[in-house]
């Protein structure tokens, strides 16, 4: 049987879009695999191109009597572009995604833009030269030629702007110089580079990192397998201010002098700053940054320095786990537990798993870090699957954890206090006001207030076209976060008539003006998705913070993953159980590490720090094992219930998403898919014990008038999910019935469908 390869011929952003189509001859059959760069006739002149394998068929995609031959395979061997590729491969079959989709991810695609570049004017002949030229143009009195040439000999090049404006010499001058071969004008590129170094204080060499012991026994154990040639997966566990990133930066520096490269990942784009000064202090300007804010002509430039050797560290989120580097030898992966590892696009891949393949791939290693870590990881790591590494001191000599007190919330109602702030943390507020101490007060949402309702009849005002309820902002408008549908607030309640509507919920917004009115003096700072929309957004909030410039920090999520600020030791959560009672089975796990991941930035210097926690559950086990820093305690508690749930990690799970404009097709794909997987599951014995729960409507049923339904199976085996998804796949293709409908794969998913 005949054998096809689907090869991309360049790696830019309009070649991915095309594949084509190539017949392999028969003694090419155990040379070409996916990645492997191949040698092909290409267009109407059989023009020799070369091209690298993305797909390998039996099947053609075209009529067999018009495609060409493969010519040969490459003799270089496997190139970096190879290697990316392959790993897109294994995200398209882990993950379930087209092979578009996949590399599209991985590669660092070049879109169009325009390219910055400085002309430059350089000498081409030898000093001997110039001098008998310069006589000759001397006495012909072609004193422009006579300044430019001077100028190029005695600097040997020389941007072209300096040539015309100050050196006035005219274009036809140096055309005529160029035609005569005595110089000749190139275009250097310039590759942005969004590190300003200069804005970083204190970038001379720092006196060498005394490390604990804990420290010491980490770097040491990594540099004698890194050193043996042992490339393993290592689990930091890490309490919060336990010196992780000293650690990360010994071993960086150990990986650099063997002539290697690290990627360094961070879930959140507000932790570059901080992370990003202490690693120029360290490394100079070796380091780079990935992250959304940056235009697609610096992130390309990014890739193009790693491609280049010009940088040998990249600090980013997932997205820079693809950074081209020739000889990669470590992925870091900081605050490993965060839910933006894992994509909300397809293909719906997972930085961490991911890492681990890449690492494989390239011989390198994975050190995951975190205070909380996922409950996936820390099961590999008891199972011994990861090396686990424990540090349970903080780094600064005689910073201690925090003092954590829970408030009960239902208890302050009944004694009268209808204020978002208990008495405890009031108290403890007015206490650091008055010492000079600064205040963070983190709360898990955005905007004004959560949603508009009628106290009467309960009214709620939503989204004509989404299943969800309208936002309220404070220009007093009412918008869909899902599709952006706008309108006015309501006077009276559209539904019985009522006067009595109004927002509930506090948000970011609502807590600010609430503190100047209770501390008129005090000085506030904002950061949610509102306040930090401008490029420079979060390092400005942050720097204005770090320098004392403010009392109070008010945040979400955002404010309380990795920070270090030294000044403040107060913490208020004033909302503990929005994230408890979500939907999703993470919701335990979700609220321990926000809790905890919160209270760890308080007493990160020498003054003691508390922590209040305001809540309606002090007794859940995830807010008490919060309050006691105990993540031991969690762990066990969580992972029973895991187990009795049949979630992950013990039971792995496939989501199917069904999405229709019209809602019976959504239903009837739904239940074909179910049906066509009990059918599978019952053709051999092994694939016996595969649950299925659903189909049903999605949480929201409809979103920008799309009807969303969800599909769930599970296993205990991951690889026999991956060929269900595989045979459900090839039924999609085929089958009339999923025509005009969108189905997604999701393995343990993060979020709720």
């Amino acid at each position: 049987m005949e054998r096809y390869a689907d090869i991309i011929i360049h790696i830019s952003h309009e070649a991915v879009d095309r594949i084509f189509q190539y017949r392999i001859p028969e003694h090419l059959y155990e040379q070409i695999q996916i990645g492997s760069l191949v040698i092909v006739p290409f267009g109407n002149g059989n023009r020799v191109q070369k091209g690298y394998v993305v797909g390998i068929t039996t099947i053609p995609n075209f009529d067999v009597t018009k495609i060409k031959n493969v010519i040969s395979i490459e003799e270089k061997g496997v190139t970096l572009e190879s290697q990316l590729i392959q790993l897109a491969s294994w995200i398209k079959e882990q993950y379930g995604s087209t092979m578009i989709q996949a590399l599209k991810t991985v590669l660092p695609v070049k879109e169009k833009m325009e390219q910055k570049g400085n002309r430059v004017l350089e000498l081409r002949i030898s000093k001997e030269e110039a001098k008998e030229k310069l006589e000759e143009y001397e006495k012909k009195h072609y004193t422009a030629k006579v300044r430019l040439l001077k100028g190029l000999m005695q600097y040997g090049k020389v941007a072209y702007s300096v040539a015309t404006k100050q050196w006035k010499a005219t274009k036809s001058v140096i055309q005529s110089l160029e035609a005569e071969q005595v110089l000749f004008l190139h275009t250097k590129q310039i590759h942005r580079n969004p590190v300003n170094y200069k804005k970083i204080e204190d970038l001379k060499e720092q006196v060498p990192i005394s490390l604990r012991e804990e420290q010491k026994k980490i770097v040491t154990t990594f540099q004698t397998d890194y050193d043996s040639g042992i490339r393993k997966t290592y689990l930091i566990h890490g309490v919060t201010g336990s010196g992780k990133t000293e650690v990360y930066m010994e071993l960086i520096a150990h990986v650099l002098e063997k002539g290697k490269q690290a990627i360094v990942l961070i879930p959140e784009i507000s932790l570059t700053y901080q992370t990003v000064r202490r690693f120029v202090s360290r490394f100079g300007d070796a380091v780079t940054i990935l992250n959304s804010r940056m235009s697609k002509g610096e992130r390309y430039d990014q890739f193009t320095r790693a491609k280049n050797g010009e940088i040998s560290i990249v600090i980013g989120p997932r997205s820079a786990l693809f950074m081209p580097f020739q000889d990669l030898g470590l992925i870091i992966m900081d605050e490993e537990h965060e839910m933006s590892y894992k994509s909300e696009t397809v293909p719906k891949y997972h930085a961490r798993e991911t890492a681990i393949e890449r690492a494989r791939m390239a011989g390198a290693s994975v050190v995951l870090g975190s205070a909380t870590p996922s409950l996936e990881s820390y099961t590999k790591a008891k199972l011994g699957e990861f090396t686990l590494f424990t540090m349970k001191e903080r780094a600064k000599k005689d910073a201690a954890l925090p003092i954590v007190e829970t408030v009960d919330l239902r208890q302050e109602l009944k004694e009268g206090n209808r204020s978002m702030f208990s008495r405890r943390l009031y108290e403890l507020m007015v206490d650091r006001l008055k010492k000079g101490e600064q205040i963070i007060l983190f709360l898990n949402r955005r905007g004004y207030s959560n949603f508009i309702s009628c106290r009467q009849c309960g009214y709620v005002v939503t989204c004509p076209h989404c299943d969800v309820s309208l936002t309220y902002h404070k220009n007093g408008s009412l918008r869909c976060h899902y599709c952006g549908y706008e309108k006015a607030v309501p006077k009276i309640c559209p539904e019985c008539g009522s006067q009595y509507i109004a927002g509930f919920g506090s948000g970011t917004q609502k807590v600010e003006e609430a503190i100047k009115r209770v501390f008129p003096a005090s000085r506030v700072l904002r950061m949610d998705t509102d306040t930090t929309k401008g490029k420079d957004g979060f390092e400005h909030i942050l720097e204005t913070f770090a320098k004392g410039e403010a009392d109070i920090l008010i945040g979400t999520q955002m404010i309380v993953k990795g920070h270090d600020f030294p000044r403040v030791t107060l913490v208020g959560i004033l909302a503990a159980d929005l994230s408890l009672h979500g939907n999703n089975f993470r919701s335990g796990e979700r609220t321990f590490q926000l809790l905890t991941q919160a209270a760890g930035r308080a007493g990160r210097g020498e003054i003691a720090g508390n922590v209040v926690i305001q809540t309606y559950n002090p007794e859940h086990y995830s807010i008490v094992s919060a309050k006691m820093q105990d993540y031991e305690a969690f762990y066990e508690q969580e992972i029973v219930y895991r187990n009795i749930m049949k979630y992950p990690p013990v039971y792995q799970m496939l989501t199917i998403f069904i999405t229709s404009k019209e809602q019976e097709k959504a239903i009837v794909a739904s239940n074909a898919c179910k049906e066509a997987i009990q059918i599978w599951n019952e053709e051999e014995r092994e694939k016996k014990g595969i649950l299925l729960v659903g189909p049903s409507d999605g949480t929201f049923a409809k979103i920008q008038d799309t009807y969303r339904r969800v599909l769930y199976v599970k296993h205990l085996d991951y690889e026999m999910l991956v060929k269900c998804k595989d045979f459900l796949a090839g039924y999609l293709e085929y089958s009339v019935i999923f025509k005009g409908v969108q189905v997604q794969f999701d393995f343990n998913a993060m979020l709720v469908y």
